[in-house]
């Protein structure tokens, strides 16, 4: 897939000088939504765990860590953990690379894009160092392979409980392996809310840069009023938005023989989606959609980001019934329960 943005080197130097690697997605309260809503959107058989208070509330919370991490100067921690939030669509294109043909492994796309990067030197805006010190600007961002990632840590999660649960497991273990689940469903949240903010996909993440053809905004505060100004200037909540939250679906999990990972697939099927919505964001700025302001059509980007809300947590709500229904029997586990529950064996 190509991208349609038309963007010159030159317009993009733009990129480099005055953007920053995308930020945050939804301020704390769109990441809560969308897990709220993911919640909604689960089947009545699915774990009853995670409808307890305590549980829900932890599941909401957690929404926010990944951001969280994000506010400590480590260096390490912010080379490796700001990435993952942002994938600019854009730059696959610029490296010659086919959306349906990476790789669902993260390293083996660090090499495809790597070789494109070097093989297609003059599509990509010079890097100021003095603008890179987190030493990322070299990526393009790794979205999907955070997602796909934690869908796997999810499965595993599952599968340990289950072991837990049918094979003799002490309560003390049963209850680390609920909140292990419990984690890894509200971390996990982060990330596929993250993919249901367009800005997030986009080297147009913090204002338009670049050839600008419908003058677009170019500030870049826009990112920032998206993520939460405005959300709670127009008044969008969970409570408001619950009654339309979307059942959670089985998402593929068996790929083709031949073929990349299936969950990944589905993912990207699912940012390509939100990236579509990215110009409208604009044009609806443009239109005075985001102003909340109270003038005529002020609020008509609430619509549009309930959208957003909403199929962030459809989407997230579907990944971990997924993950539920796919998690494997831990063998492993299981033998090394039946080994206890048989006792010590005899000289």
């Amino acid at each position: 897939m190509n991208s349609r943005t038309g963007l010159s080197v030159l317009a993009l130097v733009l990129l480099t000088a005055d953007g920053v690697p995308a930020g945050r997605a939804w301020d704390y309260e769109g990441h809560r939504i969308v897990n709220q809503l993911a919640l909604a959107s689960l089947p009545a058989d699915f774990p009853a765990l995670v409808r307890e208070p305590a549980a829900a509330e932890r599941i909401a919370f957690l929404g926010g860590e990944p951001d969280r991490w994000r506010n400590v100067a480590d260096l390490p921690l912010r080379h490796a953990n700001n990435p993952d939030h942002y994938l600019d669509l854009e730059q696959l294109d610029w490296a010659g690379l086919d959306w349906a043909s990476l790789s669902p492994l993260r390293y083996e796309f660090a090499r495809q894009f790597a070789a494109g990067r070097e093989a297609h030197a003059g599509e990509f805006p010079r890097i100021d160092p003095a603008k890179n010190a987190e030493h990322v600007r070299e990526w393009p961002g790794f979205l999907p392979w955070t997602i796909t990632e934690s869908f796997a840590r999810l499965k595993s999660a599952f599968s340990c409980l289950r072991a837990y649960q049918e094979g003799g497991g002490r309560p003390a273990e049963i209850a680390n392996a609920q909140a292990n689940v419990i984690y890894f469903m509200g971390v996990m949240g982060h990330y596929v809310g993250d993919g249901a903010q367009p800005l997030h996909l986009t080297v147009h993440h913090n204002g338009w840069v670049g050839a600008n053809l419908h003058g677009y905004t170019t500030d870049p505060k826009f990112h920032s009023w998206i993520d939460g100004g405005f959300i709670a200037r127009a008044g969008i909540t969970f409570t408001r938005l619950a009654p339309r939250a979307r059942p959670a679906r089985l998402l593929a999990t068996n790929p083709p023989a031949g073929t990349r990972d299936a969950m990944f697939t589905e993912v990207m099927r699912y940012l390509e989606t939100q990236y579509q919505r990215m110009e409208p964001l604009y044009q609806l700025e443009k239109a005075g959609g985001f102003k909340a302001d109270g003038a005529p059509g002020s609020l008509d980007g609430r619509e549009f980001i309930d959208e957003q809300l909403l199929c962030g947590g459809e989407m997230l709500g579907s990944i971990w019934l997924t993950a539920w229904r796919a998690a494997p029997t831990d063998d492993f586990l299981n033998r090394q329960l039946a080994r206890r529950a048989a006792g010590p064996v005899a000289d």
